[in-house]
């Protein structure tokens, strides 16, 4: 397992820690500030949210690359199933392509995909994973194309029924082999699978097909399931274990911090949050 005591090298930030991913939330820094403070940290890797970067991808793209700073990738896809999906603005398959334009013109080289829970009239999960997988397909042939990887990313199951029909790294790999594209694999994030004793087999498995490792941790007393994840180290999460399992695997990418924390870590100035995170990385992760 790699030494991240003294090495930065494979840190991401992902700017949903300093509250980017929500409007309104955290000190509201542009993306040119948290490229900047990322920069002077010795922080490689950042990944945005569309709703950062609006209409100005290859602008940002080009000011992290000038500071030494690589875009890893964007968050997210449009949600493809559920009740979210239903409440979007625009057409999904769209939607959809315009978040893989967005990647490639940023720089980055992994698009997230969150799939959105359990389509409207219908019960249980099979059917909604059907209908991902038909828009996962399509949408990885036009991927290819713009030489961006899609990453599924399995939610807790507590997102089942709104945010996430896809909860296992089991049947996110299961709709990779049926799509079988290089392009498509999956994002493994701390906070939706710890609890899963069937990880590592899984994990093994996918080989190289692990595109993303999300670091963050699960609290005890969670308040909020969305919105109340912990800095790594606060919680129960094993993560020393997982990171192992990922790498075990094949996996030497990088580990993106991805902590949603409206009553905690988006309260904070950002440069303590960043400085915090970096602490923990060297020391917990």
């Amino acid at each position: 397992m790699r030494d991240f005591s003294n090495d930065l090298s494979a840190l991401a930030l992902n700017t949903a820690t300093l509250g980017h991913n929500v409007t309104g939330a955290g000190a509201g820094w542009s993306p040119e500030q948290t490229i900047d403070a990322c920069a002077e940290r010795g922080i490689k890797g950042i990944v945005f949210w569309r709703r950062e970067i609006a209409d100005r991808p290859a602008a940002i793209g080009a000011y992290a690359r000038a500071a030494g700073v690589s875009v890893i990738g964007l968050c997210r896809a449009p949600f493809l199933t559920g009740i979210l999906a239903s409440r979007q603005s625009r057409d999904v398959t769209d939607d959809f392509r315009l978040a893989i334009d967005q990647t490639a013109e940023l720089g980055g080289d992994i698009l997230t995909i969150v799939v959105g829970g359990v389509q409207l009239g219908t019960k249980g999960v099979s059917e909604s994973l059907g209908l991902v997988t038909d828009y996962v397909a399509q949408a990885a042939s036009y991927a290819a194309t713009m030489n961006v990887r899609l990453a599924l990313e399995p939610l807790h199951p507590v997102y089942g029924g709104d945010r996430s029909c896809l909860t296992t790294t089991r049947d996110a790999l299961d709709i990779c082999d049926r799509i079988s594209a290089d392009n498509l694999g999956v994002a493994i994030d701390v906070y939706h699978v710890w609890w899963d004793t069937d990880l590592s087999r899984q994990l093994k498995r996918a080989g190289n097909r692990i595109f993303g490792f999300h670091l963050c941790d699960w609290l005890v007393e969670t308040r909020d399931v969305l919105l109340d994840r912990g800095m790594m180290g606060d919680g129960v999460a094993d993560i020393q274990a997982l990171r192992a399992s990922v790498e075990n695997a094949g996996y030497c990418g990088a580990c993106e911090v991805e902590i949603f924390s409206v009553n905690n870590w988006w309260k904070r100035d950002p440069v303590d949050v960043l400085d915090v995170m970096i602490d923990r990385f060297r020391t917990v992760c």
